[in-house]
């Protein structure tokens, strides 16, 4: 059987350590794996082991990733996992990193979607924060019920303030009523608001009645 004849801490990275089997370079794992695993200088280990301090490895890193990640910003379980792919995790490690995260709300897409909602609306209709959702892997079904809760006067709110100041700007050098009218319209269908919105604001904020869209 094998033995460990040497295990020590990689120069780079204090947190990680070089184990070395019958004096030759077996395999790196976290600091905490020699503890937790009881590793100990001319001990025998078996193949069996080996494997299962690598795959504990494999989860530690995976799970470190992570939490690098958002502590950078709020993500989507999806968003999350398909960072974990690029960088080239593996299946198990990424199922067992999500389920940890799960496990102490490092994740959770019904408040992540709660959080968004609650700030694109206002300068963004409901039509662009679903395709923005969606796009995150968050389910059309949990995006709906939120979306749902949208107050109305919040988003034509949000709507007539954005309509006013791109009024206000363009104004400046559109004297064609019409082409104005179509400019602010299409301005905000881009932002994802919705026909009847984007239809009520813009008469309001040119304060007419005679254009047909």
């Amino acid at each position: 059987m094998s033995k460990i004849t040497k295990i020590e801490v990689q120069k780079r990275n204090k947190n990680r350590v070089n184990v070395f089997i019958d004096e030759e370079f077996a395999f790196a794992c976290d600091g905490e794996l020699v503890y937790k695993c009881n590793l100990n200088v001319k001990e025998e280990i078996e193949l069996s082991k080996i494997e299962s301090i690598v795959k504990e490895d494999n989860f530690i890193k995976c799970k470190n990733s992570a939490l690098r990640v958002i502590e950078k910003a709020h993500k989507t379980e999806k968003e999350i996992i398909d960072k974990l792919i690029l960088k080239g995790f593996d299946k198990n490690s990424i199922e067992k990193t999500i389920k940890f995260l799960k496990e102490y709300n490092f994740i959770n897409d019904n408040k992540f979607v709660e959080i968004f909602v609650k700030d694109k609306i206002k300068n963004q209709g409901r039509k662009k924060i679903k395709y923005s959702l969606l796009k995150k892997g968050v389910s059309e079904d949990l995006i709906e019920d939120k979306i749902n809760n949208i107050d109305s006067n919040v988003e034509e709110t949000s709507a007539y303030s954005l309509c006013l100041k791109k009024y206000n700007n363009l104004i400046k050098r559109e004297e064609d009523k019409y082409k104005l009218y179509q400019k602010l319209y299409r301005f905000l269908a881009s932002k994802g608001y919705s026909y009847s919105c984007i239809s009520d604001t813009v008469k309001k904020v040119m304060n007419t009645d005679d254009f047909m869209e």
